[in-house]
């Protein structure tokens, strides 16, 4: 080894010791005849003293490198002067007095400084990702995803599970996002397709008797890209056989729970994970992936208003709409531009606008006088109107109420986006808090007005609810899921089912999402045979590995707890992929590019 301890290991236990350390120069500085450098290794910084009597040679090699060169140093540990220690450091109190040193590797002039004090455009992060690792915050992300899926593997391994890898190269399938298309050279006009999800094969081990499977797998989905979605991610799998809901549910939150007080002591969360219905959560947050460390619930006031002398509002509740919103605690002094500010974050949503009430004046709600009632659309409202809205609402003189009328999901999607606005504004989400949901039955299917027909909201494989069953060919979009989410802080760390094991029922869903006989046996054939030869019941969840980190990061986008994440436009600036290929590559794959 050139090195016989890590910098990062040094303490006062290390005293008078003499140590051989390498690594990189993160930082050098020269005081009046001695040089400082601090060295960093994998496992941390130390510093190190030159002095030029002490070691000549040593000091000239110090006198020489620059940021990030790699070197070799010898010398002894010792106490640093009283008055000069480094809290901030873990070697703090010690340096060590080089003897020796050598250069292993000069270093260009880096593009930008190797710290986390840098604010450096992303491009060139991505360009220099090497670089980018190195800066302690990146270092750090990286050995906590290792150390995740460490504890992950284990926690998994001691409940019975089995972690099997599954296909990479598979058969393209008509679900979910767009494929990652593979053609075959030795099959001419053939493809593979990268995994969206081991979705099938995980359910055929069901089949194949291995009762308990996971696996930390590499996904790939050709989709538009944003903060918490890259083409190519991972998640954490699991199938389960002979489970049902609560099993799995309750699994997942004891995993949690786990991870969070090994990782994150520092955090609160409840116990046990409180349970939603999504129409539940749709009513009370506008989402399916519901923030609840802080409230601004969302009340339906359409009801009030059935007879509202206020247009715009009549002619939504004409058209099937809904008249929605929430209060905001303390904003009745809220300024124009303020309120401007939350119309443009609806507006920006789909909603057409922000209507707002302010209740001034003291005293309860029951002596609520049309003077203290601010709004620029007041006159269209009646006091007892905007009295009963307050009532639902929870609000109280010195409040704000703030609605938005249209079709119930872009009055949802936009209430939901002014919440969380809101919450950033005002810093009402407590950073110490990991508050963790699941949000239960959602709908098996979703009907899409452009398209004329049904899809799945999860995938083709969820179970129906039994007791909904009979509605399945008379009223389908009433039929409820045996499908479960995991939420944390407003993010969907994972979802997952009860999955259909009975080939009838499975291609009558298929029958309801478009697929004739033909076309099911075509992409899942295999799937329908086996599960004619004693498929148990079973059930699972897939969580986004890098959601997960990144949570226990405190990250709020999944590239910083990736190695070599894709850009928002899919491509990997240190590589350059994609990248061209050659006309012989393209011949041996039977491909020509068409110019478009």
């Amino acid at each position: 080894m050139l090195k016989s301890h890590a910098c990062g290991e040094l303490g006062t236990e290390h005293i008078g010791r003499e140590v051989v350390l390498a690594g990189w120069v993160h930082r050098r500085r020269d005081h009046g005849g001695l040089i400082f450098i601090d060295l960093r290794d994998h496992d941390g910084i130390v510093q190190v003293v030159f002095h030029p009597q002490e070691g000549p040679e040593a000091f000239r090699v110090a006198d020489a490198a620059r940021s990030e060169y790699v070197l070799q140093v010898r010398g002894t540990v010792a106490r640093r002067p009283a008055g000069t220690e480094n809290p901030n450091l873990p070697t703090g109190e010690v340096e060590v007095r080089a003897t020796g040193a050598r250069v292993l590797n000069a270093a260009r002039t880096p593009p930008f400084y190797v710290d986390d004090d840098s604010d450096v455009e992303e491009l060139l992060r991505l360009k220099y990702r090497y670089l980018d690792l190195r800066r302690p915050r990146m270092h750090r992300n990286i050995v906590v995803r290792h150390r995740l899926a460490k504890a992950i593997r284990d926690f998994l391994t001691e409940r019975g599970f089995l972690e099997i890898e599954t296909p990479i190269l598979t058969v393209p399938t008509p679900e979910g996002a767009r494929d990652f298309l593979v053609p075959s050279r030795i099959h001419a006009g053939r493809f593979y397709a990268l995994p969206q999800s081991p979705q099938q094969y995980k359910q055929i081990l069901m089949v194949a008797g291995f009762e308990r499977y996971f696996q930390i797998a590499r996904c790939f989905r050709d989709e538009d890209l944003r903060a918490d979605r890259q083409p190519e991610f991972t998640q954490l799998d699991l199938e389960w056989s002979f489970a049902e809901e609560d099993d799995i549910l309750s699994l997942i939150e004891e995993l949690m729970v786990s991870l969070a007080r090994c990782f994150r002591p520092d955090v609160k969360f409840p116990s046990p994970f409180p349970r939603l219905t999504y129409e539940e959560s749709m009513e009370r947050y506008g989402t399916d992936k519901p923030d609840l460390r802080y409230g601004l619930e969302l009340h339906t006031f359409s009801d009030i208003l059935a007879g509202t002398q206020f247009g715009v509002f009549r002619q939504v509740l004409a058209e099937g709409g809904e008249v929605r919103g929430l209060c905001l605690p303390g904003g009745a002094e809220a300024s124009r531009r303020q309120i401007d500010e939350m119309t443009e974050v609806v507006k920006h949503l789909g909603a057409k606008g922000l209507v707002s009430f302010a209740l001034m004046g003291e005293g309860g709600l029951d002596s609520l006088a049309e003077d203290d009632v601010r709004s620029p659309v007041a006159r269209y409202f009646s006091v007892e109107e905007v009295r009963h809205m307050a009532l639902r609402a929870g609000a109280r003189r010195g409040d704000l109420l703030l609605l938005v009328a249209d079709r119930p999901k872009v009055a949802n999607r936009a209430l939901d986006g002014l919440r969380r606005y809101l919450a950033r504004r005002l810093g009402l989400a407590d950073p110490k808090t990991f508050s963790f949901c699941f949000v239960v039955d959602f709908p098996l299917l979703e009907w899409d007005e452009e398209d004329g027909r049904w899809y799945s909201v999860n995938h083709p494989f969820t179970a129906p609810k039994a007791e909904d069953l009979p509605l399945l060919d008379s009223d389908p979009g009433r039929v409820r899921a045996r499908a479960y989410d995991l939420v944390c802080n407003g993010w969907e760390l994972g979802g997952g089912s009860i999955r259909i094991h009975d080939r009838e029922l499975q291609e009558r869903v298929f029958r309801l999402l478009g697929l004739g006989p033909e076309e099911a046996r075509a992409s899942f054939g295999h799937m329908l045979e086996a599960f004619e030869f004693g498929a148990p019941p079973h059930g699972g969840i897939a969580l986004g590995f890098d959601r997960v980190v990144a949570l226990f990061c405190d990250e709020d986008d999944i590239r910083e707890v990736m190695a070599f994440p894709k850009t928002k436009s899919a491509t990997e600036p240190m590589t350059g992929a994609p990248g061209p290929v050659t006309d012989e590559q393209l011949r041996e794959l039977h491909l020509r590019i068409r110019e478009e």
